[in-house]
C-alpha cells in the first residue's frame, strides 16, 4: 500500500513541501491494518506512535470516576490520533484509551522517525507545529460546546463534523462524546428529525 496521495494533501495544506520532502516524508511512514475492536492504547501505557488515519474509525477516551467511559475524539478517515498530550510531549504514561471501532488502516509514525524526518526535512516541523495548534483551538471549541450548548445545538454541530458517524458507530458512543446519556440522545435526534 504506497497511496501516499491523501497524507501528502494533509500534511501540505499548511506548508509547501517539494517532492523531495514529500519522499522522505513518506519513507519514514509505516502502513499498518488494524482490526475492528482493537486497544492500540491503554491507560498507563506509554504511547509511541501517531497515526493518520487512511480509512476506518478510531476512538480516543478515558474511564471517569464513576467507572464511565468518556469519549474525548473520534479519529476517521484524514485525521491523525495519538495521545501527544501526555505521552509523546510530556513523557508521561497515558491516561486514555485508543481503539478501533471499524477495520483500520493508517500510516504510524514514531518518535523517532518524526525526530529523523525534521533533521531531514525541517519545514515539517513548521507543518506539525500547526497542525498541533489546530488539534489545540478544536480541543478549546469542543471544551467550550460542551460547558455552553444545548444538547441539541452540541449534536446538530457533531453531524455537522462528522456526518456519516451516526451510521457508523453505536449511539452510546456518541452519546458519550456529547456528554449526555443514550436516552437523552435518543429524544434529541427525534426532536431534529421532527424540526
Amino acid at each position: 500500500m504506497n497511496n501516499f496521495a491523501n497524507i501528502n494533501k494533509s500534511i501540505s495544506r499548511y506548508v509547501d513541501f517539494t517532492q523531495q520532502e514529500l519522499d522522505t516524508f513518506n519513507a519514514l511512514l509505516e502502513y499498518k491494518k488494524v482490526p475492528k475492536k482493537t486497544i492500540m492504547l491503554h491507560e498507563g501505557e506509554m504511547c509511541n506512535f501517531e497515526a493518520f488515519v487512511i480509512q476506518g474509525c478510531v476512538r480516543k477516551y478515558y474511564i471517569d470516576a464513576n467507572g464511565f467511559e468518556v469519549i474525548l475524539q473520534f479519529a476517521i478517515e484524514d485525521a491523525w490520533v495519538s495521545d501527544i498530550s501526555f505521552s509523546i510531549y510530556e513523557d508521561k504514561p497515558s491516561k486514555v484509551f485508543i481503539e478501533t471501532l471499524e477495520d483500520c488502516e493508517f500510516y504510524v509514525f514514531s518518535p523517532e522517525s518524526k525526530e529523523a524526518l525534521f533533521k531531514k526535512a525541517p519545514k515539517f516541523e513548521r507543518a506539525y507545529r500547526i497542525l498541533f495548534q489546530r488539534n489545540l483551538a478544536a480541543l478549546q471549541n469542543r471544551l467550550f460546546n460542551t460547558i455552553s450548548k444545548t444538547a441539541l445545538d452540541k449534536y446538530v454541530e457533531f453531524l455537522e463534523l462528522y456526518p456519516t458517524l451516526p451510521q457508523r458507530v453505536a449511539q452510546h458512543y456518541i452519546a458519550s462524546y456529547l456528554g449526555i446519556s443514550a436516552e437523552f440522545l435518543s429524544k434529541t435526534r427525534a426532536k431534529l428529525a421532527r424540526n
